[in-house]
């Protein structure tokens, strides 16, 4: 491993932090000022560039309302197992404003029924975007000259 490349564990506690800061909607300015350091560190932290000590972790916890075992539950460290790729991309797209968003927004749906149509919707959108990029750059015009007929 390189010695300047960020650990595994820091990029993941990282992501946590900034996936939990965005549920609350705070900036990191605002966590920033709190903690009693700049923006720019808890960039540095959010990507896992610098690893928060234990004290920093505890005031973060406190302030971001959660226990400070949030920051390591389902932590993927065990790359070994299969599904730890997956917990990486969909960690990462909870650390996004369009996962928080979708997250939120899916999450206050209550009806199971509604919940299975917009999985089948997102996942048929998905196929449709995959099976395009597969297409020969001619084959739209082609679909829509058979269309036309």
């Amino acid at each position: 491993m390189n010695a300047k490349a960020p650990h595994a564990i820091d990029i993941y506690v990282g992501g946590r932090v900034r996936a939990r800061r965005l549920i609350l909607g705070m900036s990191q300015t605002a966590l920033g000022d709190r903690l009693g350091i700049t923006f720019q560190q808890i960039q540095k932290y959010e990507k896992g560039v610098n690893r928060m000590g234990a004290s920093r972790l505890q005031a973060a916890a406190d302030i971001l309302s959660v226990p400070i075992s949030y920051f390591f539950q389902d932590n993927p460290s065990d790359q070994t197992r299969p599904e730890a790729a997956d917990f990486d991309a969909v960690n990462a797209f909870l650390s996004t404003r369009e996962g928080l968003s979708l997250n939120k927004a899916f999450s206050s749906i209550k009806s199971p029924d509604i919940r299975k149509t917009v999985v089948a919707l997102v996942t048929s959108l998905a196929q449709g975007e995959e099976a395009a990029a597969r297409q020969p750059a001619d084959a739209p015009a082609v679909q829509a000259s058979a269309n036309a007929s």
